[in-house]
Parts: structure tokens; sequence; C-alpha cells
């Protein structure tokens, strides 16, 4: 199982990008897999308000749908939208087929380094 350790994670297993005030959110090598094929991927709107702990967007798959939850409150920035047309790219790469971007000025707490997490989910 691939864990980043240059990436933060949650208890919902999404992984989190911080790069100043941006966090880049997707789901985890272990979520996508335990999901199987994705075959849907909703994503919020960019502009949308959000508080820490909201359902962001839905990932679909032959088994389940799972929600995606945003770890602070802010504004989503940016959507990754190719995953509307190949949502299979979460399997594939799901370190690189990000969902959303959101601005915050929250401070990232509660989330997992990559050793916390690999002990969680291992």
């Amino acid at each position: 199982m691939n864990i980043p350790s240059d990436l933060q994670y949650t208890d919902h297993d999404e992984w989190i990008r911080v790069e100043g005030t941006t966090l880049t959110v997707g789901v985890s090598d272990f979520a996508q897999d335990q999901l199987g094929e994705i075959v849907h991927v909703e994503l919020p709107e960019v502009g949308s308000t959000l508080a820490a702990g909201d359902a962001a967007c839905e990932v679909e798959s032959v088994k389940a749908v799972a929600e995606v939850y945003t770890p602070v409150s802010g504004t989503v920035v940016a959507v990754n939208e190719a995953l509307e047309d190949e949502p299979e790219k979460v399997n594939e790469d799901p370190y690189g087929a990000w969902l959303f971007r959101i601005e915050t000025t929250d401070t990232l707490s509660g989330t997992l380094d990559a050793t916390a997490y690999a002990a969680k989910v291992g």
C-alpha cells in the first residue's frame, strides 16, 4: 500500500497536501482499494463555502458510494474536472487524482502523518 510521507491523512481516508493556505484533498490508496472500481466522482462547486467536517463530494464505485469530507473550513478554489470523464484515475493514481482544492485560514489539526495513518490502516 502506498502512503506518501509528505501528505497528511484523515480518519476518513482522505489525503491532504498543504500548500500555504491552500489544501489539496483526495482519497488515499487504501480508500480506493477498499471501494474497488471507481465509476463516478461528484465534485463540489468552485466557490462553495464548506465547514470543517462537511461532506465535500462523493466517490462512487461498483461497491459503494463514499463521501469525502473537508478537513478545514474554507472556499473551494479548484476541482479536478478530468475526473468527471475519467473517474478511474482515482484507482490508477490516487495521489495524482486529487479531488478539490480549498483555500482556508484554519489551522490543520486532527490529521495523521504517514506513519500514524499506516498504523491505522495496517
